[in-house]
């Protein structure tokens, strides 16, 4: 095994990394938390196998270097075409591959991807083996604790087991289980119960593989606790709604002798990149948009949002606007 597969999987295998959400992990969101914190592991939002086959590639794939460590996931159940799109992710220089084993929405189920492949292990397992194959990179897994009755700790088990035994060695696991029929993609991250337990256990039965906990987890003590027993925490909507607990994680979660950012400092030097991508015709709130919660619980929130949403959509809106909006912030 080459020195860079295995700092790649010492990059993945992260005490801490943010969900991929659609819609919201783009490229430009995820160059906004690195001004925040600069160890925690990034997805990109899942892009689906025909996607990145027949799409625009440079538009679906392109990141900036000051993202990485960063993660490809792709959704998909076909292994010859998974493996297709895992090899043009390396290439593309991304640091490992996710296959995407959690999302629950209609659409994700009619392609049958997503969390209705729980119930079907031996095909994520080829697909796993299918992937390896063809890249150096790491290939790991994010899936739910199970889907409608197949909601056993031992269905997640046997589903860990046999996809492990194909390679994989990376799994993080949200700690509730999806219901495919009679819930929405939304109600599905609310209404199932949170079984931390059950992925605790895994960690107890697997101790080999790294286990990563994912599902309703919004604050730094929190991270802590779950550390004690399990190897990784993954957040997902607190990242966005909060960006701001990121800020001292590279110091309290990954020791490193820093200060945190203010969030005006963060602001600041998101202004070059803001003008940088305004000068390529992309729109401000496109940028923007990401960075709305910044403030969140601050006293000076309501102005920041309220400046940046009635100015970032406007013609000729670029980092000046975003300096007007700080100066709202008292």
């Amino acid at each position: 095994m080459n020195s860079n597969f295995l700092n790649r999987q010492e990059n993945i295998n992260n005490p801490l990394s943010i969900a991929p959400m659609m819609d919201r992990t783009d490229r430009h969101y995820r160059y906004f938390m690195r001004q925040i914190t600069c160890r925690t592991l990034l997805y990109t939002e899942m892009i689906t196998t025909q996607a990145i086959i027949h799409g625009d590639r440079h538009k679906l794939l392109d990141f900036s270097a000051e993202e990485k460590p960063l993660v490809l996931q792709l959704g998909g159940d076909n292994p010859t075409q998974l493996a297709e799109c895992a090899k043009i992710g390396e290439d593309w220089g991304y640091d490992a591959i996710n296959l995407n084993i959690g999302c629950p929405s209609p659409r994700v189920q009619s392609g049958n991807f997503g969390a209705c492949l729980m119930t079907q292990p031996e095909l994520v397992a080829a697909a796993v083996t299918a992937m390896q194959k063809v890249v150096s990179i790491p290939v790991t897994v994010k899936h739910r604790i199970g889907v409608d009755q197949c909601d056993r700790y031992e269905d997640m088990s046997n589903f860990v087991r046999i996809v492990s035994e194909a390679g994989c060695s990376n799994f993080s696991v949200h700690a509730r289980k999806a219901w495919l029929q009679g819930l929405s993609p939304k109600e599905n991250r609310n209404v199932p119960p949170l079984r931390y337990e059950d992925v605790y256990r895994l960690k107890q039965d697997f101790p080999h593989l790294f286990i990563e906990i994912n599902g309703g987890i919004t604050t730094l003590e929190q991270i802590k606790t779950h550390l004690q027993l399990v190897d990784g925490v993954m957040i997902g909507r607190a990242a966005y709604d909060r960006p701001y607990i990121f800020a001292t994680v590279d110091r309290d979660i990954y020791g490193e002798d820093i200060i945190a950012p203010t969030r005006h400092q963060i602001v600041e030097a998101m202004l070059p990149y803001i003008d940088y991508w305004i000068g390529k015709g992309t729109r401000l709130n496109s940028i923007s948009r990401h960075m709305l919660q910044l403030f969140a619980e601050q006293s000076g929130t309501k102005a920041w949002k309220r400046y940046i949403s009635k100015h970032a959509c406007l013609p000729g809106a670029d980092s000046l606007t975003i300096s007007a909006a700080l100066a709202e912030v008292v």
